[in-house]
């Protein structure tokens, strides 16, 4: 199991470094002794040092990967040797989960949604392994240690206890827990015998450092930010005409429209029509085929097509089924895509990212996430 702690202090990435000037600044935030560590500083800051790309934006079950390894990376007080955090949220899945009352159905469920969430990404992504990457916190100091990342094993489910607030199992490595308000599931995480450490001072008063450096800090360059419309836009795998709804003889599902046989890769993503409004220039013309690359790099042949450029296609069709359908959404073929498979994978959506006339990268986006980028497009 690689040892990120040991890797920085062989290669000098700078990763202990950084972040233990980050948490000198703990004041800025807490009166703590403590350390305050933001989780997305955490993540920012591992793939900057680590050369990993960050996979937050998508919210799947890894925070980043380096080639075909998964990391879930986490940050938590803990003044003990042990520490219960979340692992998924299933709030979409909520109702769906009340009807399990046996315990034991309950736990089996809620284990396949979790390992479903991790072959998920482990299919977009093209990851075959996984470990987590955890700094835990306590006065002054810095803890650092690698655990696993397993799937739950659904075989072995034992210690099931239920009670009104949440339910526990054990799966022969983990221990889960499963509040039942919040919908989350939440694994026991030890801190083991061997770790890494790192002090940490606090400064009494960041105030003055950070004026100090005041010219650095606002002549360095500032990352440009992508420009919503011009630079991305998101699709939804869904429809919003009446009730929120996947259609099942269009889009996703066009391969079940009558009228002629059609093949079972038959589908499109489909581009409301107010994105082309809103954003006219955003894609090529129609029947213009240009290049769009999976999150693995797999380049696809696409182009827009049907009447208003509403369809997103590839050549060969097949191309976008067996990524979308087979690969991410884990249908098999002539089986029909809901709102609740979805739903239960934790997205709904794509993004499409710009990078020149001739080239876009598609990859998933979190549930609602068409419904916020629609309203801020047209604000």
């Amino acid at each position: 199991m690689i040892d990120f702690y040991q890797k920085d202090k062989q290669e000098g990435l700078n990763y202990l470094e950084t972040i233990q000037i980050i948490s000198s600044l703990s004041r800025l935030f807490s009166e703590n002794d403590v350390p305050f560590l933001h989780y997305r500083v955490m993540e920012n800051l591992f793939c900057s040092c680590f050369n990993a790309e960050n996979l937050s934006r998508s919210d799947t079950a890894y925070d980043a990967k380096i080639g075909n390894l998964g990391v879930g990376l986490k940050t938590f007080i803990c003044s003990r040797t042990t520490s219960i955090e979340k692992v998924a949220e299933f709030n979409k899945d909520s109702q769906f989960l009340k009807t399990k009352t046996n315990s034991k159905d309950l736990a089996e469920t809620l284990s396949n949604l979790r390992n479903q969430r991790i072959d998920l990404a482990n299919n977009l992504y093209g990851i075959n392994h996984a470990i987590y990457h955890i700094i835990a916190r306590k006065n002054n100091q810095l803890i650092f240690f690698e655990t696993d990342y397993d799937k739950i094993n659904t075989s072995n489910l034992r210690n099931i206890k239920d009670t009104k607030s949440s339910l526990s199992f054990y799966d022969g490595n983990n221990e889960y827990f499963f509040n039942y308000s919040k919908s989350v599931l939440q694994r026991k995480f030890y801190i083991p015998n061997k770790y890494s450490t790192l002090d940490i001072q606090i400064l009494n008063n960041p105030f003055e450092i950070l004026l100090s450096l005041k010219n650095k800090i606002l002549e360095s360059n500032a990352i440009k930010p992508q420009i919503i419309g011009k630079d991305y836009i998101i699709l939804p795998l869904f429809s919003l005409k009446g009730n929120k709804h996947v259609p099942e003889k269009s889009g996703l599902n066009q391969w079940n429209a009558g009228g002629r046989p059609r093949s079972a890769d038959e589908i499109y993503i489909p581009i409301p029509n107010e994105i082309h409004k809103i954003c006219p220039r955003f894609f090529p013309d129609r029947d213009t085929p240009f290049i769009l690359k999976t999150p693995i790099n797999q380049e696809l042949s696409a182009k827009l097509c049907q009447d208003n450029s509403k369809a997103l296609m590839t050549n060969p069709n097949s191309a976008l089924s067996e990524w979308l359908l087979r690969k991410i959404l884990m249908l098999k073929e002539n089986e029909l895509l809901t709102l609740d498979k979805l739903e239960s994978l934790g997205f709904d959506s794509v993004i499409i990212t710009k990078e020149n006339d001739n080239l876009f990268k598609i990859d998933i986006m979190p549930l609602n996430s068409y419904e916020k980028f629609i309203t801020e497009l047209k604000n």
